[in-house]
């Protein structure tokens, strides 16, 4: 509940079977203090009933489990797909096309361009590159990146953000992310 309302997520995944807490009161209550992110539920539970109650407390989705994963991809896609928000701007307002430079990423269709030339990022490179664009000129701590790109619960003594800043350098330009000793890294805020 309180990282879902931080508003730092595009959509939620809810499983109904929580240790704590039943999803079905989760949703309700994250519906209820205005939270508007697309929220999934993927649950065991395929009764007719908890489908409608998840519809109706607020789900913009519902998967039962067994699932295959390229149908929650594609729901997730249509979810993310559907938010409000016109060409230019995604549902929270921020921009959907990033730019630094020579480099622009277009958030929606997860497509970079490097000097006129179209790039491939993994998944994770990709998520790592917006959230520099996100914040040109910004020192970013290890620890921040982690928690933003991998998780809460990845080993803070992993030296994962280091490879990927390598990845990022190499498929961006090495100039682009400046290492700031002891404090973390940053990108170079750069005039088109």
């Amino acid at each position: 509940m309180d990282m879902a309302l931080t508003g730092d997520f595009d959509l939620m995944i809810l499983d109904l079977g929580l240790p704590d807490q039943d999803g079905l009161e989760l949703l309700d209550g994250l519906r209820a203090q205005g939270v508007s992110m697309p929220i999934i539920i993927l649950t065991a539970r395929d009764d007719i009933e908890d489908k409608v109650s998840g519809f109706e407390k607020g789900a913009n989705d519902y998967l039962t489990k067994p699932f295959r994963f390229e149908e929650l991809v594609v729901r997730i896609r249509a979810r993310l797909r559907d938010r409000p928000g016109d060409a230019a701007t995604l549902a929270n307002g921020e921009a959907q096309i990033l730019g630094q430079g020579e480099v622009l990423l277009d958030v929606r269709s997860r497509q970079v361009k490097v000097e006129g030339r179209w790039v491939e990022l993994a998944t994770r490179e990709f998520v790592l590159a917006e959230l520099f664009f996100r914040n040109p000129g910004k020192v970013l701590s290890r620890e921040h990146i982690l928690n933003r790109v991998w998780g809460y619960d990845y080993d803070p003594g992993s030296n994962i953000v280091d490879v990927y800043i390598g990845y990022l350098r190499k498929k961006l330009g090495s100039d682009r992310i400046e290492t700031i000793r002891g404090q973390g890294y940053r990108l170079r805020q750069l005039s088109f």
